[in-house]
């Protein structure tokens, strides 16, 4: 436990806005990313300043460009729908007034959104606690943690079967499209949630369209 503190002392020294940590005994260090740290995350992952999500924008190619075995058209094509899905839904949410963007209408698939309101998008409670806390919203942002990961790692990402990863985030996706709902009462009653579970949708959608157009060598749709 002594060496524990000592270790975790130091660690907070370097990085103590960015994890909180707790010494269990007998002297595990447990860390967990501060709310403050997710949020400015997963706005760099909306407005474009984390490396991860950028990149040129693809060119459209077909299932033989894809480096891998066995290509799974079924699920490219899921994949695709959950992308054109979430740039359709962003654009309605213009329509009504809940987000504005500067570029509402873009000619091919953002590599990211120019928000204008709110800006940056309410993440965070008064408290400083992520409003996003329904058990979907947690395991999409968790699949959005992983692919990143890939991506800015290349040890890892040499090795990463970039149709499973597609397929696992489009499907994080559908969940919590099923059940956290942005329309309707929740964007009466509570707007920033609407707002932050939109932004989530945004930055959703920017590693979509990285991973189809740069990893997988296919287009990634407005809409379908």
């Amino acid at each position: 436990m002594e060496f524990a503190s000592a270790i975790a002392s130091d660690i907070s020294g370097i990085c103590g806005g960015v994890f909180s940590i707790q010494i269990v005994p007998p002297g595990w260090i447990h860390f967990e990313l501060t709310h403050s740290t997710l949020a400015t995350w997963l706005q760099s992952l909306v407005v474009g300043s984390s490396g991860g999500g950028g990149g040129d924008e693809g060119d459209e190619g077909d299932e033989g460009t894809i480096d891998a075995p066995c290509p799974m058209p079924n699920s490219l094509f899921a994949v695709q729908y959950a992308h054109a899905r979430c740039c359709s839904l962003v654009l309605l949410a213009h329509r009504e007034g809940l987000i504005k963007l500067r570029e509402p209408v873009p000619n091919s698939s953002p590599a990211f959104w120019s928000v204008i309101a709110p800006n940056p998008i309410p993440w965070l409670n008064s408290d400083g606690t992520l409003r996003l806390n329904h058990s979907d919203e947690r395991r999409l942002i968790a699949q959005l943690i992983q692919v990143i990961d890939n991506i800015e790692c290349p040890d890892v990402g040499s090795s990463v079967k970039w149709e499973k990863v597609a397929l696992n985030l489009s499907q994080a996706f559908e969940k919590f499209w099923s059940n956290c709902r942005i329309w309707g009462e929740v964007k009466i009653t509570s707007p920033e949630v609407a707002q932050a579970r939109l932004g989530l949708l945004m930055a959703t959608q920017s590693v979509l369209r990285f991973v189809l157009e740069e990893n997988l060598g296919v287009f990634a749709p407005l809409e379908l």
